[in-house]
């Protein structure tokens, strides 16, 4: 069995389908529908696009090869709707194998009780995330009532308003917009309320899809200039110690042999290097404008 054509719709409504590669919030190229090197089916690299169609095929190519076994293995006579709901759920937690909601589900547990387990599989960093849980709730219902929570038709995506407010690709809370709208606005995008243009000149510095479309693509590179900001600002000056043994003189500090010195110094020039290395995209940011032959080469490796 594989996963159905209503199963990978729903599956590009959860993870967002990306045709232009971009860098996760770790770094890694990625492409399509979260699809890394790793995934043994695409080798993402800076300028590379797809189209849909292929978007879609090699999603199929990377769930026959990397996921669909573990279902089959996990999930034994499964009707198509259970399927989907565990190769959705395998997609993004990897936990199929382990699940205490898919043990429950072989022996037949009430309906309640293997929600119940599924549902609480709904954190990200030790932390309750919204998404997570309306992601489990569609699953559930999936696996549990044979209902999906979009279509398997490819609805034309919806585009923003001239002048008007950005589109949101993925379900977000409205907490969660506020707090990516004011990094937008800390990034220098909007003042406040945020506008579609605002997204495409954030798109357009970062060599992303000029679309107006707050999807994942726009996302991991929101999060990894946030990320590049916070690693950047300077440590704060290490207080002065006085010495605790008896001292010469009142007052008296101790001091570090000049080798120490030039020891910090040279650690501190090698982490700003690292720093500049691993966010060299947001320094391609900068440069857009100033540099674009300088931002396009930040952007190629």
């Amino acid at each position: 069995m594989q996963i159905s054509a209503q199963g990978v719709a729903t599956l590009k409504h959860h993870e967002g389908e990306v045709l232009r590669a971009y860098r996760c919030p770790a770094g890694i190229w990625t492409i399509g529908v979260g699809l890394t090197a790793a995934s043994g089916v695409v080798k993402p690299k800076a300028g590379m696009t797809i189209t849909s169609a292929e978007s879609t095929s090699l999603l199929q190519q990377a769930l026959r090869r990397n996921y669909e076994p573990a279902v089959k293995a996990a999930m034994p006579g499964a009707k198509q709707h259970e399927f989907d709901a565990g190769g959705n759920f395998h997609f993004n937690t990897g936990a199929i194998g382990r699940a205490t909601w898919v043990k429950q589900w072989r022996t037949k547990a009430a309906a309640a009780v293997i929600r119940a387990g599924m549902l609480v599989w709904n954190k990200g960093g030790g932390k309750v995330l919204p998404g997570l849980v309306r992601r489990r709730e569609d699953e559930a219902r999936m696996l549990l009532e044979g209902k999906y929570p979009v279509s398997a038709r490819n609805a034309a995506p919806e585009k923003p308003k001239p002048g008007g407010s950005p589109v949101w690709a993925l379900a977000m809370s409205g907490p969660e917009r506020i707090r990516v709208e004011e990094a937008f606005n800390a990034l220098g995008y909007g003042g406040g309320m945020l506008f579609a243009t605002d997204v495409q000149n954030f798109q357009r510095d970062h060599g992303l899809t000029i679309d107006g479309i707050i999807g994942r693509a726009t996302l991991s590179t929101l999060q990894r200039r946030i990320d590049a900001a916070a690693k950047a600002k300077p440590a704060a000056a290490a207080p002065v110690i006085a010495a605790a043994a008896p001292a010469t003189g009142a007052g008296e500090t101790l001091a570090l042999p000049p080798s120490a010195d030039w020891l910090i110094l040279g650690l501190a020039v090698a982490y700003g290097l690292w720093v500049a290395f691993r966010y060299r995209d947001a320094i391609a940011a900068h440069l857009t404008h100033s540099a674009p032959r300088a931002a396009a080469f930040l952007r190629s490796f």
